[in-house]
């Protein structure tokens, strides 16, 4: 665990010793405790404990990384309950707002303390305990998910050999600091969509904007879980979804014409019902972040290249190559457990001419299918593929060949052209909700006239490890930094017919 993610975990406990304050500075006094107590972080908790009559190593145990965090919550409970408070709403209320709700029980005239015998002898049905048990656990659970950690599973081969399918993953989210979430009011343990009505689990009634507490930027070469950039507008289909986004739709509809394809899909709900997202409820996706704010970022035959250097590949990252032998046989089982290429399946296949192959290899698995002697000669298969982000034949940009393009960055200003206006309109315009036009060449933001734009957000680029089957940045472009859910830290757990067991706790690199 890094010095920042330390920091932050603390920085989280300090804020459950001050939030309670406020509240507590009215309700010692009628304790018979000089209010000035309750304004002491951490001594205020102490006091607390004395108040409600609890056991003193709970002032020890508040100083656990996480567990302590509830300790904390659950001194609060006890603490309100020696002012005669034993409702289910009012300790609900007590946990959800941190102690804030002290405010509303110290300014209570009719609130007098019990002390702690009078508390203990309150007791509590049978269904209350179990309502007071689920609670402490939704609220256990969504403060670790929110602060902490939280678990992915792996659904496609984007990030192979890195990531597996049915890999299940730890994600960090205190790596980059973490982000409170955009639509507070939502189903517990339901991501956008609740099971079998096929309804939305959210709503917007509350909408928090964008909040990182102790934000860290994202690392070049990192596994970054982020919410889905071209999500925030999709077709309510199983068959459209994320797998064919909305936008890809309209242009393809409207024969390279968005706006046209768009007032096909608007004029027909019943074919395209739409559902439009908030940041925090669109799709998750993983990949490797490859460029970070301020880079300029170019694919030359594959390579990745970052302010005019090339880049590693990533060892387990794989791609295809044409690989060329000495005209040796080749052997089953050495290409598997060498090379771990199963020369029977569809990916790896002969190909016309003597002795050549099409390979799907990792980095690692070519460099050491070149030193071993096998192979006369392993060329990579260069794509060229050109319906690539921002879709602009102009720019004759490849999969395998893309850029130069430069990454937008917090405080960096653009000179707009119309060259560059196809690369950052949607960052202007979505990311960062302004109006944003160009009219006989001229640029309008918010209906004033610009030559330049200052961006408000950092930007990443993301491609999948496996570079020919992933759906990218290179696809739908940049990822702000609004989008970033957390890093992926560790492999807990993988399944295929059978646990994986060499991948058991396996640390993603």
């Amino acid at each position: 665990m890094s010095s920042h993610q330390i920091e932050i975990l603390y920085l989280i406990s300090l804020f459950l010793f001050i939030l309670p304050s406020f509240g507590a500075y009215l309700m010692f006094p009628k304790a018979n405790k000089p209010a000035w107590y309750a304004l002491i972080p951490i001594y205020n908790t102490w006091m607390m404990l004395k108040i409600a009559g609890r056991p003193a190593y709970w002032f020890i145990l508040q100083f656990i990384p996480i567990v302590g965090w509830f300790i904390t919550l659950g001194l609060f409970v006890e603490f309100i309950k020696v002012y005669g408070k034993f409702k289910f709403y009012e300790h609900a209320l007590t946990v959800f707002t941190a102690g804030l709700y002290f405010i509303v029980v110290g300014l209570d005239p009719k609130t007098k303390y019990i002390g702690p015998e009078a508390a203990r002898k309150h007791k509590k049905g049978t269904a209350r305990e179990w309502i007071d048990a689920g609670v402490f656990a939704v609220v256990a659970a969504t403060l670790i998910r929110t602060f902490v950690f939280e678990a992915y599973t792996i659904p496609t081969g984007s990030m192979e050999k890195t990531l597996l399918i049915n890999d299940f993953l730890f994600v960090s989210k205190f790596s980059y600091g973490p982000r409170i979430p955009n639509t507070p009011l939502a189903i517990p343990f339901v991501h956008n969509t609740l099971p079998v009505t096929n309804t939305k689990s959210y709503v917007e009634w509350i909408h928090i904007p964008y909040t990182r507490w102790f934000a860290s930027p994202v690392k070049r070469g990192d596994v970054v879980v982020f919410n889905f950039p071209a999500g925030d507008t999709v077709i309510n289909l199983p068959e459209y979804q994320s797998l064919r986004p909305y936008y890809d739709i309209i242009r393809e509809i409207g024969r390279g014409n968005s706006d046209s394809g768009r007032e096909i899909v608007l004029s027909h709900p019943d074919d395209y019902p739409l559902v439009f997202r908030p940041v925090d409820k669109e799709e998750n996706y993983i990949k490797r972040c490859v460029g970070i704010a301020g880079d300029t970022f170019q694919i030359k035959n594959q390579i990745v290249y970052i302010n005019g250097k090339a880049q590693p590949l990533p060892p387990e990252s794989e791609t295809f190559y044409t690989v060329t032998t000495k005209g040796q046989p080749l052997d089953e089982g050495i290409m598997k457990d060498e090379y771990d290429i199963d020369i029977n399946s569809d990916e790896d296949r002969p190909l016309g001419a003597p002795n050549q192959f099409d390979m799907l290899l990792t980095w690692q698995a070519k460099q050491k299918m070149a030193n071993s002697g096998l192979a006369q000669s392993i060329l990579p298969d260069i794509d060229s593929l050109q319906d690539v982000w921002p879709h602009v034949p102009a720019y004759h940009w490849f999969l395998d060949n893309y850029g130069p393009m430069w990454i937008p960055c917090k405080g960096c200003t653009l000179n707009l052209t119309t060259d560059n206006y196809p690369l950052y309109e949607r960052a202007i315009r979505d990311y960062e909700r302004n109006k944003f036009e160009i009219k006989d060449g001229k640029f309008y933001i918010n209906d004033q006239p610009v030559t330049q734009y200052t961006f408000k957000m950092n930007y990443y680029w993301m491609m999948g490890d496996n570079r020919h089957g992933s759906q990218d940045s290179r696809f739908w472009g940049f990822v702000p930094e609004d989008h970033i859910v957390g890093e992926a830290a560790l492999i807990w757990m993988s399944w295929n017919k059978g646990v994986r067991w060499g991948r058991l706790f396996k640390k993603i690199r």
